[in-house]
């Protein structure tokens, strides 16, 4: 069996239409009153979006549902269907802690509560019966004011046996008036040791590269190697990792179609870029990792060879993975050694 590494998923669209569904009837069934029945929710849940900014309200949506008391539920949910029908052996999660705190408070008590949310991710995350090595990826948010974005960035240097880095979330159209603020908040946030990444180059509207040198991996990234290919040698150089997410191009407008991605692949592989897929917002497409996987091989854009180097970058880029090798390689180890020391190397 294969196992994979997911490098960027998010926590809000995560949530799989059914599971989400399901809540609502239990919970909130006001908020599906204007759908007759299950289909119809799927339909409105997954469909395309115009733009990108239309496409992230879908977030709003799961966000507000998304608390403390039912995070567990949401998660316990996520984490099984990612063991089961996708192997994956690594996941990092993202999302916006301060999203989740509830609104009606003030804002430096929703500053306060968002270390019980990490928290609750964290413990909940870790389920025995699906072993998956998980990690939280903290946003930062473009609706937010720097006092909330610093404070996201504090947190996480607060909880590093929880969360493994930040990134900025909310849309990359938004980033040029707050530029020297973005660039101050990811500057603090390495001279605190804490991983980085970041939405970036995702559309035409999100091309900055004052960002770029702060960032150790680079959130969509496509616009580099189809408008911008001359930075490649430099994304090359610095080590960086594009954590590519081919669905939601189509979802949000940004590619019109999937084809277009082979120029995206040939380039980095070309100037030795490493990619690593990655589903995005799984439940808003309703799709798995290995999907993802299979759509680029049934196009052409990649061949089996290119897929493996993309999902060995995955594990190689892993800002938590705690191991050398990725799993088949553990795996491979363990097959080829004898018993008895096949038991030891488990047991360490």
């Amino acid at each position: 069996m294969a196992l994979y590494a997911e490098l960027h998923r998010h926590l809000g669209g995560s949530v799989v239409p059914r599971v989400l569904w399901r809540y609502f009837e239990r919970n909130s069934s006001l908020m599906i009153s204007r759908f007759a029945e299950y289909s119809e929710f799927e339909e409105f849940y997954t469909r395309p979006r115009n733009t990108l900014d239309e496409y992230l309200e879908l977030h709003t949506l799961v966000e507000s549902v998304q608390t403390v008391e039912t995070l567990p539920y949401f998660i316990y949910r996520l984490l099984r269907g990612a063991y089961i029908f996708e192997n994956l052996a690594y996941l990092e999660l993202r999302y916006t802690p301060y999203l989740r705190t509830p609104d009606h408070l003030s804002q430096s008590e929703r500053i306060d509560k968002m270390a019980e949310i990490v928290e609750v991710v964290g413990k909940a995350s870790q389920i025995s019966e699906y072993p998956i090595v998980t990690s939280q990826i903290l946003c930062m948010h473009t609706r937010l004011p720097f006092e909330v974005n610093k404070a996201i960035i504090d947190l996480a240097a607060q909880n590093k046996q929880y969360v493994c880095g930040i990134d900025v979330a909310g849309g990359d159209s938004y980033y040029a008036d707050r530029m020297e603020e973005w660039i101050s908040l990811y500057d603090y946030a390495r001279s605190l040791g804490i991983n980085t990444t970041g939405h970036l180059y995702e559309t035409t509207a999100g091309c900055y590269p004052q960002l770029l040198p702060y960032l150790m991996r680079i959130g969509h990234g496509i616009q580099i190697p189809l408008l911008y290919p001359e930075l490649l040698k430099e994304v090359a150089t610095r080590g960086q990792c594009l954590e590519v997410c081919p669905t939601t191009y189509l979802k949000t407008g940004t590619l019109e179609d999937i084809r277009q991605l082979k120029l995206v692949f040939d380039r980095c592989f070309d100037a030795g870029v490493d990619i690593a897929i990655c589903t995005d917002n799984a439940g808003l497409h309703n799709v798995r990792l290995p999907f993802e996987y299979e759509n680029l091989l049934t196009y052409d854009i990649i061949n089996f060879q290119q897929l493996q180097a993309c999902q060995d970058a995955a594990f190689r880029h892993a800002f938590a993975w705690p191991y050398s090798q990725r799993p088949v390689s553990l795996l491979n180890g363990l097959l080829n050694t004898e018993p008895a020391k096949a038991l030891a190397i488990m047991e360490s």
